[in-house]
């Protein structure tokens, strides 16, 4: 049962870890988030909640959360790695740039005007030539492979 007590800790850890840095980077930093990276927080709230939900079922249910968490994980560890393709010009992207709007006091005109324009297809942060969708592509394929092990895993006994 270690194997799947680590797996539940790696599951709820990854996306935790990575939406919280995320939001610490929009909030703190202002690096507001284009469409793709977006598209990559979807996936990785579910993992969130489905890891949740691992450590509520028993028995046998324990094993398919943990895999759907798993592959949740993947897929936004697979948008990352589409997204650092487009930031590094490999291939084209397939969204135009978009941005958050938020209308303080009603005045939505003002809110378009100053909102930021965040393009897809530039990094806006990157430590050793790896932006942030490139980190999300890395950690998360590695974790989601590590959970797929972990889960997979018959107990003896």
């Amino acid at each position: 049962m270690t194997g799947l007590r680590a797996a539940r800790r790696l599951a709820l850890l990854i996306p935790a870890a990575l939406l919280g840095g995320a939001y610490l980077g929009q909030y703190a930093f202002g690096l507001y988030p284009c469409e793709m990276c977006w598209w990559q927080r979807w996936p990785h709230f579910a993992a969130l909640a489905l890891a949740l939900l691992s450590f509520t079922v028993k028995g046998a249910a324990i094993r398919p959360v943990l895999l759907l968490a798993g592959l949740a994980i993947l897929i936004s560890g697979l948008i990352g790695g589409f997204h650092s393709g487009v930031e590094y010009g490999w291939w084209e992207g397939v969204t135009s740039c978009s941005s958050t709007i938020e209308a303080a006091g009603g005045d939505y005109l003002d809110a378009i005007m100053n909102a930021p324009i965040v393009r897809c297809d530039q990094v806006q942060w990157s430590l050793f030539g790896i932006s942030l969708a490139g980190y999300n592509f890395l950690i998360s394929v590695a974790g989601a492979t590590v959970i797929f092990v972990m889960a997979s895993r018959r107990t003896a006994g």
